[in-house]
């Protein structure tokens, strides 16, 4: 009987997944519709229109390759079939009411460029299967209640610009593969509970032109690697832990002149030095 059971679910569980891989893109979207409580969206659509109607759709052919519905009142989580949008390029949910957690399923998303989650109230971890997005150029998620860690596949996004995860509760150490992403410009990490050293290999990030990891738990000697990094033109990484000595262009880069806290919670400055082989001219006290 436990076999007869077990083969039944099985079966059901195909069926189901076959059944999602027929939907058409209009289906799509009307699962999206009544699943976000599309009647008390600001812009509604109508449903008996075609999808080339509705706003914040953009359609080639009969496939949509754009899905833009930001600041649009929508409600409820996102459904799995969303992610049977198979030429979405670009999906921007910024600043809605949206809760659960990220679908796995937008992991299937291959062609997107563009995901845009901020400034909503998802929760859980971020799905390491979002990694698989490799043509992603930007992805945001700030601005919600994500927790667990950085998945440690991110180096796969090796065409990702924009990483912004700010204001969360992501905690756990930065992914050793982070560093091989080359073409990162934005880093936005500040304002989640972070921790552990930040690599030397930051020097790999030769792109890079705004730094943020305010506020979280990071420890041990900020890398002068970071000097290597000759666009950066941004750079907060204050209210860490980070000890050791600076120098004074690192110190005048950081927003907060690398204000740091102690093990009581006091803010300090950092030791600056005019070079690595001088004593410090600033002290902690």
């Amino acid at each position: 009987m436990k076999n007869i059971i077990t083969s039944f679910l099985i079966l059901l569980s195909t069926i189901t997944m076959v059944a999602n891989e027929t939907l058409t893109d209009k289906e799509i979207l009307v699962k999206l519709y009544e699943a976000t409580d599309g009647g008390h969206w600001k812009t509604k659509w109508d449903l008996n229109q075609p999808m080339t109607t509705w706003s914040g759709v953009k359609v080639v052919g009969d496939k949509v390759v754009s899905l833009n519905l930001q600041d649009n009142n929508l409600h409820g989580q996102l459904p799995v079939e969303l992610g049977n949008l198979f030429q979405l390029q670009e999906l921007n949910l910024h600043k809605n009411q949206l809760a659960g957690s990220i679908p796995t399923s937008l992991g299937n998303l291959k062609e997107l460029k563009l995901l845009d989650l901020s400034f909503n109230s998802f929760s859980g971890a971020i799905p390491a299967s979002l990694c698989n997005l490799t043509n992603l150029k930007k992805l945001e998620l700030y601005m919600n209640r994500l927790t667990g860690v950085l998945p440690t596949n991110l180096g796969d996004l090796q065409n990702l610009e924009t990483f912004a995860v700010f204001n969360n509760e992501i905690e756990g150490t930065i992914p050793a593969s982070f560093y091989q992403m080359k073409s990162l410009k934005t880093v936005l990490l500040n304002s989640n509970k972070l921790s552990g050293t930040l690599s030397p290999d930051v020097a790999n990030l030769t792109q890079l032109t705004n730094l943020s990891l305010f506020e979280n738990n990071f420890q041990g000697q900020v890398p002068l690697a970071i000097e290597k990094l000759n666009n950066l033109k941004e750079m907060n990484i204050s209210y860490n832990k980070f000890n050791g000595l600076v120098t004074q262009k690192l110190a005048m880069l950081d927003t907060l002149n690398m204000t740091m806290i102690n093990e009581q919670g006091v803010a300090y400055l950092m030791n600056v030095v005019v070079d690595v082989d001088t004593r410090p001219i600033v002290s902690e006290e």
